[in-house]
C-alpha cells in the first residue's frame, strides 16, 4: 500500500470517529432535553396538585371552623334554653304557690309531657290519658280534674 492511501484511510477513519462521536453527542443531548421537558411537566403536574391540596386543606378547616363556631352557638342556646327552662319553672313554683286552689304540693316534673323524646323519660299521673288519647288536655288539666274527683 502507498502512503498517500494509508494516510487518506486514515483521514477516512478520523472523520469516521468524528461523526460517530459528533452523533452519539447529539443523541445523548437531545436524549437529555428529553428528560429534561418530562421533569419540568411532572414538576409542572406537582405545583397543580399541590395548589389542588392546599385549596381542599384550607376548605376542610374552614369547613371545620364553621362547625367548631355552630357548635358553640348550640351549646350557647342550649344554655339560653335551659336558663329560660328555669325561670318558667321558677315562675311555674311561684304561681302555685300563689294559687289558693292549690295546696302547696307542686312536683315540677309532673307537669311535664313527652313531647320529645328528651322528653320521654318524665311519666304522666297514674289515671291521665296519653296526648294521643286527647290532645286538647295538657296533663294540668289532667291532675286538676282528678284532684276535683278525690274531693267530691
Amino acid at each position: 500500500m502507498s502512503t498517500g492511501a494509508i494516510i487518506a484511510i486514515v483521514i477516512g477513519v478520523l472523520i469516521l470517529l468524528a461523526l460517530v462521536v459528533w452523533v452519539s453527542r447529539r443523541s445523548r443531548t437531545k436524549r437529555l432535553e428529553s428528560r429534561r421537558h418530562e421533569a419540568r411537566e411532572i414538576r409542572r403536574e406537582a405545583e397543580v396538585r399541590t395548589a389542588e391540596a392546599d385549596e381542599m386543606s384550607a376548605a376542610a378547616e374552614e369547613r371545620a371552623a364553621r362547625a367548631r363556631q355552630e357548635e358553640a352557638q348550640a351549646r350557647a342556646q342550649a344554655a339560653r334554653a335551659e336558663e329560660h327552662r328555669r325561670e318558667a319553672e321558677t315562675h311555674h313554683a311561684r304561681a302555685h304557690d300563689l294559687d289558693p286552689d292549690t295546696k302547696g304540693d307542686y312536683d315540677p316534673d309532673r307537669d311535664r309531657t313527652a313531647a320529645t323524646p328528651d322528653d320521654a323519660h318524665y311519666e304522666r299521673p297514674a289515671g291521665t290519658t296519653t296526648p294521643a288519647a286527647d290532645p286538647d288536655t295538657t296533663v294540668r288539666e289532667e291532675h286538676e280534674e282528678e284532684r276535683r274527683r278525690e274531693y267530691r
